[in-house]
């Protein structure tokens, strides 16, 4: 028998992962960077940290439960840089462009390089992941979130790969793909249940821009997300039956500010009928992302979490607009495959939107009091 709709990832209200670092945990890093506290003295303020806010998300109603990403100083990079083969590179000339309603943001953020053979040494964020585990209250899922396979490349494509280390691509991918299928099975293993892959690339691809950039660095901008979506499925075949898998797509998430943008149509049948997943998390919370239209792609046995509440601005969205927007979007795929969030992360780098906690609270019972007037009991 088929589980009932909202009782299994992703759940009717759930939310994308990252959560806004609390003032005492970001000096104690700064302490431990400036060497005036130890690895275990941060360690056990993140554990504080971490144990409050798993009791915030309950206590708002959420049925799942992240760390928040505490332990990390970005949403992609510290995976990344654990991977076996790859390298960090400080290169200030690489910059991304974000927008915001002020204008523009240059960011440069550490980059990788892809020098040895990639490979998974040991499970990545195993600790991570094993403390929340041991920290959710029953009833609660713990969720773990890693950067989808794609963010290895996309930023720096074939130029960030060594071609003495891997001439030609198809054997970077199935080092890569394998690389992922050891940490799928590595954290089912530690009882993970519930695994988001968080992918930029998938979203960014919709953007006639970011396709130019694709073009610029060797790329195939028309083609590039098939790419993506089949060494996905390679690095989730044969996941366990009872590991949930979500995907969520997100068009850039810096203080505030993102990098493009563009509705889901130019990836959309390719994604939604060929990526297997349980489902998408995607965002919707302006104009930006374009309609709801894509969602005909959905096959009836996925759902979408309707990312309607944005997390870049502190006021808080009508109910009714909310529920307004659901009813639309149920014009192309059906209201039971439908689930509520955010639009993304509170804080997918340490610097964090421009919100306080308080409204991110505010912001994550508003997404369970409209599931639950929409859905019915949570």
């Amino acid at each position: 028998m088929a589980p009932i709709p909202g009782t299994t990832p992703p759940f009717r209200a759930d939310h994308v992962g990252s959560l806004l670092r609390p003032a005492g945990l970001k000096r104690a890093r700064e302490e431990h960077a400036a060497g005036r506290i130890s690895a275990a003295e941060l360690a056990a303020v993140e554990d504080d940290a971490i144990r409050d806010v798993v009791r915030k998300q309950r206590e708002v109603g959420l049925r799942s439960a992240t760390d928040g990403e505490f332990r990390r100083a970005s949403w992609h990079m510290d995976f990344i840089y654990a991977l076996g083969g790859i390298t960090r590179v400080d290169d200030s000339s690489l910059r991304i462009r974000f927008h915001n309603e002020d204008g523009d943001v240059e960011f440069a953020p550490p980059s990788a390089r892809v020098d040895g053979r990639v490979h998974l040494a040991e499970t990545i964020f195993a600790d991570a992941f094993a403390f929340l585990r041991d920290t959710v209250p029953d009833g609660v899922t713990p969720k773990l979130t890693i950067p989808s396979p794609s963010m290895v490349h996309y930023r720096g494509g074939r130029a960030a790969i060594d071609p003495a280390i891997y001439p030609d691509l198809d054997g970077f991918w199935a080092d890569l793909t394998d690389a992922y299928a050891a940490q799928v099975r590595g954290v089912h293993a530690l009882g993970c249940r519930y695994l988001q892959l968080d992918d930029t690339s998938l979203a960014y691809l919709n953007d006639p821009e970011q396709r130019r950039h694709v073009d610029a660095i060797g790329g195939d901008p028309e083609r590039q997300h098939e790419t993506y979506i089949a060494n996905i499925n390679r690095a989730l075949a044969g996941r366990p039956d009872d590991l949930h898998v979500t995907v969520h797509l997100c068009r850039g998430n810096f203080a505030s500010s993102w990098a493009a943008s563009g509705g889901y149509d130019f990836v959309a049948e390719a994604l939604f009928g060929g990526l297997e997943v349980d489902g998408f998390f995607l965002e919707y919370d302006d104009e930006r992302s374009g309609g709801f239209e894509p969602l005909r792609f959905v096959p009836k046995d996925k759902r979408v979490v309707l990312g309607l509440v944005t997390t870049k601005r502190p006021e808080l969205e009508s109910k009714d607009r909310l529920k307004r927007r659901i009813e639309e979007a149920t014009r192309y795929v059906d209201a039971d495959q439908l689930c509520l969030s955010p639009q993304c992360g509170f804080s997918s780098t340490l610097e964090g939107n421009r919100l306080t906690t308080r409204d991110q609270l505010a912001k994550l019972r508003l997404v369970t009091e409209t599931a639950e007037e929409v859905w019915g009991t949570l």
